[in-house]
């Protein structure tokens, strides 16, 4: 029986999939190989990157007019900058691969002895021999280009562009490189020459830059109804919407929802039984707390400084960026933040992790009892819930806040770690943040009974005047209730101006917004 896949390349008999080349835009890339281009194939980590290439290998080959190779040279990757070793290493995964996929045996019988003789510039020589023993052009597919480091990195780059001028009848006569960045963007740290060098300048043949993107709405619905048709089972229109506006279409993230929910969760492998929303909300939270290795590897990412520019005022709602647009290019390459604007994170689930991710230590150091802050009849004390925090706030958040690495967002940051904690055992939190929003919403989800209430809490930096920012963060706060049909409304204004006393900062009141609306405000 097929089922959804979240490790390693697609195989169609086994996996519910769309099309690897559906997703590819084809006819530009049967014209650049035409051409006898050598371009770039590049996008996050798992979306589809190695499905894609080993399909377009096939058709290729398939059709006759082409050699058609791939290769993964990630093996390479734990000789670092041994270049020589490396290229042992890189040689030996083409010739098994040419082998597999050609039955040609050219490589496995040549390559060491022309590798003695040429030694870490072999791989030019052993490709320009390659494509004079067959009069049929020869087409690489190097995968993982950007697994390799420094000075391995550049001699591959350097041959491969070396050899360029002798195509097609001595060199390949296209080459694709795959990875999760454009080879233009690599900043390449050489060793041998104790200088940066600019992966354009070291590769600069790339015609082309493809980047595979995510699942559409319709691909998602496509994959869904695989299983559908095979099962019986149906995704409810509501877990649909919800598996869309969770993952906005990325790949693994598409697949690991579905798979948990249908084959993981034991009420999910009733096919008799609908998959429904709550089903994927509560499939989202089991990925999120196992920490899985996808999620885990993006979390990782957010230690690094170019990262962090970015995405620091993303969590604060600054008004401004500071990051470069390298920087950028960076972050949207690992698939972290959207492609188009306003700048943002690529999807809700990546917005809950990322908090998750840095708060994580200090979540597990609160000692707070979740039953001192829920009612006798079930529902949520967040009046109290609130003053607790304040008065934390008040006592700790200089200690605390310093332990961020994200110090920017710390005060927000406190907040969401205190409320994790607190909710870790029955609701939930959804998260809006953004860059120029001036905010962070939080949206509580907490479980009564049958029913399901849902409290928003605004958290605004004072900017402006205190009465200012209040007045705009009234009028937020309340479109924010609206627009999630919350009943209640918490709005805070961390006030960071270390020219201000405590006394000055602390209070609670409550105030009616310009609609109508009763919110409390915390300042802090």
């Amino acid at each position: 029986m097929r089922f959804f896949n979240t490790t390693g390349p697609v195989v169609a008999e086994d996996h519910y999939c769309i099309p690897p080349l559906k997703r590819l835009d084809l006819t530009e890339v049967r014209q650049l190989i035409r051409d006898k281009r050598y371009f770039v194939l590049h996008a996050p980590r798992q979306t589809g990157k190695t499905s894609a290439l080993l399909a377009l290998r096939d058709l290729l080959n398939a059709e006759g007019n082409y050699r058609c190779v791939y290769v993964n040279i990630e093996s390479a990757q734990a000789l670092r900058e041994d270049v020589e070793r490396a290229m042992q290493v890189i040689l030996g995964d083409l010739a098994s691969w040419a082998r597999l996929t050609l039955s040609d045996e050219f490589l496995t019988e040549n390559w060491s002895g022309i590798f003695a003789e040429f030694g870490a510039g072999a791989l030019r020589e052993v490709l320009t021999r390659w494509a004079q023993a067959d009069p049929k052009p020869l087409v690489l597919l190097i995968d993982e280009i950007d697994s390799l480091i420094g000075d391995t990195l550049l001699a591959v780059l350097r041959q491969l562009r070396a050899g360029y001028v002798l195509r097609p009848m001595n060199f390949p006569q296209s080459v694709v490189l795959c990875g999760v960045r454009d080879v233009r963007d690599y900043r390449i740290q050489s060793t041998a020459e104790n200088a940066i060098i600019a992966g354009g300048s070291a590769f600069n043949i790339r015609a082309e830059s493809l980047r595979l993107g995510d699942f559409s709405p319709d691909e998602v619905h496509t994959l869904l109804s695989q299983h559908t048709e095979t099962t019986g089972q149906i995704f409810a229109e509501d877990a649909q919407n919800e598996i869309w506006k969770l993952t906005r279409g990325q790949p693994w993230l598409v697949n690991a929802l579905a798979y948990e929910t249908c084959f993981k969760n034991k009420s999910g492998r009733d096919r008799s039984q609908p998959i429904t929303a709550e089903a994927i909300c509560d499939a989202r939270e089991q990925l999120i707390l196992r920490r899985e290795i996808h999620l885990d590897q993006l979390a990782d990412k957010l230690k690094e400084d170019r990262v962090r520019r970015v995405v620091e005022p993303l969590l604060s709602g600054g008004e401004e960026r500071h990051f470069t647009d390298r920087d950028l290019e960076y972050v949207q390459d690992l698939g972290l933040v959207a492609q188009d604007l306003p700048y943002r994170i690529a999807n809700p689930i990546y917005a809950e992790v990322v908090p998750r991710e840095l708060t994580w230590v200090v979540q597990g150091e609160f000692e707070q009892e979740t039953a001192w802050y829920v009612n006798d009849d079930g529902s949520l004390n967040v009046v109290k819930l609130m003053n607790e925090f304040q008065t934390f706030f008040r006592e700790h958040s200089e200690h605390w806040v310093r332990r961020f690495q994200y110090q920017e967002a710390g005060p927000q940051l406190l907040l969401q770690a205190f409320l994790q904690r607190i909710l870790n055992s029955g609701g939930r939190i959804e998260r809006e943040y953004g860059l120029g929003r001036m905010r962070t919403d939080l949206l509580i989800v907490w479980p009564q009974g049958n029913q399901t209430h849902k409290i928003v809490i605004e958290c605004k930096i004072l900017h402006k005047s205190l009465e200012q920012t209040i007045a705009d963060g009234l009028k937020q706060t309340a479109e924010y209730m609206d627009r999630c049909d919350a009943e209640a409304g918490h709005l805070v204004v961390f006030d960071r101006r270390e020219d201000r006393r405590w006394e000055e900062k602390v209070f609670h009141r409550r105030q009616v917004s310009e609609s109508g609306v009763e919110i409390d405000i915390w300042g802090m």
